[in-house]
C-alpha cells in the first residue's frame, strides 16, 4: 500500500524549567492509506506527544527535535511528501483539521464551552471549504447524522454542557470529519466512556474509516479496545518503540515482557485472579509465558466457595431499605407544569462486613447517586440506610459528621477533589485534624507518612503540590486520604475507569491488598463489568435507578440473567485469544 505518514528516526525534547527532558528516542513508523495503525502504551510513553508532533500543536519554545523527520504525503505517493517539521504555518494551518483530522481524548475540553456545537464545526468547513453559511449548516447536519447523534437540528444549537459524555464525543467526530480528512488521528478517544458508548463509538470510526477510506491512526493504553479496531500495533514503552507487528501476532506471540504485561493485566471475564499481573511477574524474560503467569495467580472455584461461606456468615455492615432520589427537573418556560425525574427507585440492598459489592451500569443509571445518597453527600428523598444499626438518613448532621470517620468515598477525578492550595501531606493531615486522630501534628506526620509509603509513595511527596503528580500518583494520594481517618466502610466511585489498564491494575491490586490488610468493607462502582468482576464478592447491575440483577460475581457474568446485563458483558473489548 502506498506510505501517507512515515516517521524517521523521531527524537523529541520537552522542556521543564530550564532544563530540556528527552520523551521520545528515535522512534520510527509508517502508515499506509486506508490502514488503522493503533499505538499502545501507558501514560507517560509517548504516545500523545507522537499525535502532536504530527500535528505539530507542541508550544515550539518548549519542545525540539534533536533528529527526525515526519513525511506526510498530502498530494499522493507520486509527489514529494512535506516534512511537518519544516512545514511553513501557513502550510500546517491547511493541513491542520483539512487533511489531518484529530479527535481528542476529553471532548469538554477541546469544545469551546460558549459557542453552540454546530457553530464550531460549521467555522472549521468555513476556514477549509468554498461554501456559503447555509451549505455549511447542511453539511454539519449531515455529518450529525452520519456520527448517529440524535435530533441533528436541536443539538446543531446546544453548547458542549448540554450534551452527554458520548454525545460530546460524537460531535468531536463530525468535527474531525468535517472536511473528509486523508488521515484521522484519534487520542484516547473512548477513555473514561461506558463500555456501550465505547463500543459504538469504536463502531463509528471503523464505519467512517472504511466509507471514506481513510488512514486512521488510534491511541489507546487499552489492548483490548486496540484489538477491536486496528490491523496493526506499536507499543510504546519510556518512549521507545518496543513492539511493531500486526494485531493477532501481537495477541498470539507478544516478544516484550511490557507487552505481554498490558495483555495480561487486563480483568478476565473468564478467570479468576488473586491478583492482576505486572511487569515484575514477567522478570523481564521474553520467554516467560503468560498463560503461565495467569495460572500461577488463579483462584478455584473450592478456594473462592470456601472464602465466601466464612464471608456470608458474618454479620452485615449496611442494610438499604427501599431508598428513593427524587429531583426536580428544571422549567423551561414560566407555566410549564414541574416535572420529577427518579433516579433510585426502592434499592433495597444487604452488604455483609468485608465484602466488596461491586456496582455496574452505564453512565445515568443511578450508581453515583446511590453511592453519596448512602453517605448523605445526596440527601435521599425516602428510604434507610442502616449503618450498624443506625440508621444514617434520620441522623442530625452533627452526628452524622462523626460517622463520617467509619465512612469515606474514593473519587472518580482526584485532580479535582484535591485541594490545589494543599501540599499532600496538608491534605491528609486535615481530616484527622477534624476528627481528632492522634494527640498533634508531630504524630499525624509520622502517620502520613507511613501510610504515602503504604501506598508506594515516599516521605518526599508530603511537600508536593497534586498538579506535580501523575493520574495514577494522584488516586493512590486520595486512598492514602480515605485511610487517614481508619474507616470501616469506603466507596470506590469510578475510581480506575480513566487510568491505564497498567496503573488500573496496580491500583486494583493495591485495594485488595488493603482490604486484607484492614478488613474494610467495599461498594466499587463502575461501568466496566470486567473490573468489577474482578474485584467483587457480589454484583448488582443498576438500569435507570433500578436494581436488575444481583449475584456471586462468576455466576452472574457466567450466567446473566436479564438482557441489560448481557450487553454489557458483549461489549467489553474481547482482544484475540489463540
Amino acid at each position: 500500500m502506498n506510505p501517507l505518514l512515515q516517521i524517521e528516526d523521531l527524537s523529541l525534547d520537552l522542556r521543564r524549567d530550564t532544563q530540556w527532558n528527552p520523551i521520545l528516542h528515535h522512534i520510527q513508523f509508517s502508515l499506509a492509506e486506508g490502514e488503522t495503525l493503533g499505538i499502545v502504551g501507558e501514560s507517560g510513553s509517548g504516545k500523545s506527544v507522537t499525535a502532536l508532533s504530527v500535528m505539530r500543536l507542541l508550544n515550539e519554545r518548549a519542545a525540539r527535535y534533536p533528529s527526525g523527520r515526519i513525511l506526510f504525503h498530502r498530494d499522493g505517493p507520486d509527489k514529494p511528501p512535506i516534512d511537518i517539521l519544516k512545514a511553513q504555518e501557513s502550510d500546517m494551518q491547511s493541513i491542520r483539521g483539512n487533511q489531518i483530522g484529530m479527535i481528542f481524548q476529553e471532548p469538554m475540553t477541546s469544545l469551546n464551552p460558549v459557542i453552540r456545537c454546530g457553530e464550531q464545526i460549521t467555522e472549521q468547513i468555513l476556514l477549509h471549504k468554498k461554501v456559503t453559511e447555509k451549505e455549511a449548516k447542511e453539511q454539519v447536519l449531515h455529518l450529525f447524522n452520519e456520527v448517529m447523534l440524535p435530533r441533528p437540528e436541536q443539538l446543531f444549537d446546544s453548547y458542549p454542557h448540554e450534551l452527554s459524555g458520548g454525545q460530546k464525543q460524537r460531535v468531536m467526530i463530525a468535527m474531525a470529519m468535517s472536511c473528509q480528512p486523508k488521515l484521522l488521528i484519534a487520542d484516547e478517544p473512548t477513555t473514561a466512556l461506558d463500555v456501550t458508548i465505547q463500543k459504538n463509538i469504536l463502531a463509528l470510526i471503523r464505519d467512517l474509516q472504511q466509507k471514506y477510506g481513510m488512514a486512521v491512526l488510534f491511541i489507546t493504553h487499552d489492548l483490548g479496545v486496540m484489538a477491536e479496531i486496528s490491523d496493526r500495533a506499536i507499543v510504546m514503552y519510556k518512549g521507545e518503540i518496543v513492539e511493531d507487528n500486526s494485531v493477532r501476532d501481537l495477541f498470539l506471540h507478544p516478544q516484550n515482557a511490557y507487552t505481554k504485561q498490558l495483555i495480561a493485566c487486563r480483568p478476565s471475564m473468564t478467570t479468576r485472579l488473586r491478583k492482576l499481573p505486572q511487569v515484575s511477574d514477567f522478570d523481564g524474560n521474553t520467554d516467560t509465558d503468560i498463560k503461565q503467569v495467569v495460572h500461577n495467580l488463579t483462584v478455584t472455584p473450592e478456594e473462592r466457595k470456601a472464602a465466601h461461606q466464612r464471608l456470608y456468615a458474618g454479620d452485615k455492615i449496611v442494610t438499604i431499605k427501599n431508598l428513593n432520589k427524587i429531583y426536580k427537573v428544571r422549567k423551561r418556560k414560566l407555566f410549564e407544569k414541574q416535572k420529577f425525574f427518579h433516579a433510585l427507585h426502592d434499592i433495597n440492598l444487604d452488604i455483609y462486613e468485608g465484602e466488596t459489592l461491586g456496582l455496574v451500569g452505564e453512565s445515568g443509571c443511578g450508581k453515583t447517586t446511590l453511592g453519596r445518597s448512602m453517605l448523605r453527600l445526596i440527601e435521599p428523598t425516602s428510604g434507610e440506610v442502616n449503618y450498624q444499626g443506625k440508621d444514617l438518613t434520620q441522623l442530625p448532621m452533627s452526628e452524622m459528621r462523626k460517622m463520617r470517620k467509619d465512612l469515606q468515598i474514593i473519587l472518580q477525578d482526584p485532580y479535582s477533589s484535591l485541594n490545589q492550595r494543599l501540599t499532600i501531606g496538608e491534605a491528609l493531615m486535615e481530616p484527622m485534624r477534624v476528627h481528632g486522630i492522634l494527640n498533634n501534628d508531630k504524630e499525624r506526620k509520622k502517620r502520613v507518612i507511613e501510610l504515602l509509603e503504604r501506598v508506594s509513595l515516599n516521605e518526599s511527596h508530603f511537600y508536593r503540590y497534586p498538579h506535580e503528580f501523575s493520574g495514577g500518583q494522584r488516586q493512590r494520594i486520595s486512598i492514602a486520604r480515605a485511610l487517614a481517618v481508619n474507616p470501616k466502610f469506603i466507596i470506590c466511585d469510578e475510581s480506575v475507569s480513566a487510568l491505564d489498564v497498567s496503573v488500573q491494575a496496580q491500583v486494583l491490586n493495591l485495594l485488595n491488598e488493603l482490604k486484607a490488610e484492614y478488613r474494610f468493607t467495599y461498594i466499587f462502582i463502575s461501568h466496566d463489568l470486567s473490573v468489577v468482576k474482578f474485584m467483587a464478592d457480589r454484583i448488582a447491575v443498576m438500569q435507570q435507578g433500578v436494581i436488575v440483577e444481583t449475584g456471586e460475581a462468576d455466576a452472574l457474568c457466567a450466567h446473566p440473567q436479564t438482557d441489560y446485563t448481557r450487553k454489557l458483558i458483549d461489549s467489553i473489548p474481547k482482544g484475540i485469544t489463540g
